[in-house]
Formats: C-alpha cells, sequence, structure tokens
C-alpha cells in the first residue's frame, strides 16, 4: 500500500515537475522570440522572463523531491535529471546575465574617442540616446551634465577601449572592416572606404535587439598606417549588460590581424 502510494505521489511530482521546468524553458524562449518578432514590447519579454526564472527555480525543488520518492523507477528518475538540466541550464544562464548586467555601468553608447566622438551619417541615433544616464548614486557624478556623466562613467568601466592603429590606407582598413562586418552576419548601412566611413547594424541572437555601429579611419597622424575608432549603440533599453564594448573589443582585435 505505501508503495502504491509511493508510485503515485512519485508520478504526479514528476508530472508536475515537468510542466514547470520545460514549461518556464519555453516561456522564456517564446518571451525572446516574440520581443524579437515585434509580437510585444521587449520589456513585456523581460518581463515573461523574470516569472519563468521563477517557475523554473519551483520546478527544480519539485523534480529534487521526485527524484527521492521515485528513486528506483529508472523512467521517472531519467525524465526529473533532464527536467532539472533544462531548467538548472536556464537558471545559470539568466543568473549569470543578471551578474553581468549588475557589474557595468547602466549606459548603451560605447567608443574609443569620447573627445572626438565617431558620428553616424547614414543611421539615426535614439533621440533619448543620453537622456537617462545614472548617477550611481554617486552626488559627484549627479552634479555633471548628462554627457559629461556618461563620459566619465565610460572612461571608469570602458577605460581599455582606445583607438587603435592598423597598417595601410585608409581605404584599405575599411575594406577589411567591411569584409569582417559582413562575415559576422551584420547589416552593412554604408561603406565608404574613400571616406573611411562604415556604418552596420548587429543583432543580437535572442531578443533581436538592434545595435548600430560606425567605424571611422583616418591617416595616422605619425609613423604611417591609418586610425581607427569604433563606436556601437543599443537602439533601446537603458543598459546594453556590457555588449557593445563586448563587440568593439572583439572586433578591433581582430581587425588589427586582418591583412
Amino acid at each position: 500500500m505505501a508503495k502504491r502510494t509511493a508510485g503515485r505521489w512519485g508520478k504526479w511530482l514528476t508530472a508536475l515537475a515537468g510542466i514547470l521546468c520545460f514549461g518556464a524553458v519555453a516561456t522564456a524562449l517564446v518571451g525572446a522570440f516574440g520581443s524579437g518578432q515585434e509580437w510585444w514590447h521587449f520589456r513585456f519579454g523581460f518581463t515573461l522572463l523574470t516569472y519563468a526564472f521563477y517557475v523554473a527555480c519551483a520546478g527544480v525543488v519539485l523534480a529534487l523531491i521526485a527524484l527521492i520518492v521515485v528513486r528506483k523507477a529508472k523512467g521517472r528518475v531519467v525524465t526529473n535529471l533532464l527536467a532539472i538540466l533544462a531548467a538548472g541550464g536556464f537558471i545559470v544562464f539568466l543568473g549569470l546575465q543578471v551578474r553581468t548586467a549588475r557589474s557595468v555601468p547602466a549606459i548603451h553608447d560605447v567608443a574609443t574617442n569620447l573627445d572626438d566622438l565617431p558620428q553616424f551619417s547614414r543611421l539615426p541615433v535614439r533621440l533619448d540616446n543620453l537622456e537617462n544616464i545614472p548617477d550611481m548614486d554617486r552626488p559627484e557624478l549627479a552634479a555633471l551634465p548628462r554627457e559629461q556623466r556618461w563620459k566619465a562613467i565610460h572612461r571608469e568601466a570602458y577605460g581599455d577601449l582606445r583607438t587603435i592603429r592598423v597598417p595601410g590606407t585608409v581605404a584599405e582598413a575599411i575594406g577589411r572592416a567591411e569584409t569582417l562586418a559582413r562575415e559576422r552576419g551584420w547589416e552593412v548601412a554604408v561603406a565608404d572606404p574613400e571616406a573611411g566611413r562604415l556604418e552596420a547594424t548587429d543583432t543580437t541572437l535572442f531578443f533581436r535587439f538592434k545595435d548600430d555601429v560606425v567605424i571611422r579611419a583616418r591617416p595616422a597622424a605619425e609613423g604611417g598606417g591609418t586610425e581607427v575608432d569604433m563606436r556601437s549603440i543599443s537602439r533601446v533599453g537603458g543598459s546594453d549588460v556590457g555588449v557593445n564594448a563586448k563587440r568593439v573589443r572583439s572586433f578591433l582585435a581582430d581587425l588589427q590581424q586582418a591583412r
């Protein structure tokens, strides 16, 4: 009798854990996909992601309890382990994203040269680009105008981003930059080797966020070669979770190696 009762409990716990774990992952994917397709605002997608996280946590707890109850039923053990693997992977992934978001400032415009910013000519810069720059609860930042506050935060967080020098002419540098951009799947809006300018749009994988990039090349003042600057701006959102800085670092590193 006790075994039969435990079997029924194990069956229902396994089923419920599976629904919660796999349902949470499915909800997160639907939320991201729907946002990317513009079926709803991306903030609604983030809300679905938040609820999915808590549901996944509950599902993992239930799956662990179910494992104890059904430890002798191999089929249900496997089902619970798969549920834990799926939901646990999602929890870890989202947790890492939150950790990254908390480790970087809530800005979304990143450049290699703050004193002489590369400017877009074809792609429009969002109207609210520097409207909501955080003060980080620091009085000295709160006292600054928005653009100066952005630059101060940027220099602290991304001081490693600098103008790079590459061999060859301006036209050659833009040609190599265009090749790299297309290899990354970016949508190139303009590539003008003679003017030393490339503008393109990179689309993120899950939520399909679009970030605009401008690359500017100029003859180096001394020593020959070409100086290259880059700027990357997210079209929506307050924080880019460090994505733009990562993009700039990666792209310029590859550009320096390209021949």
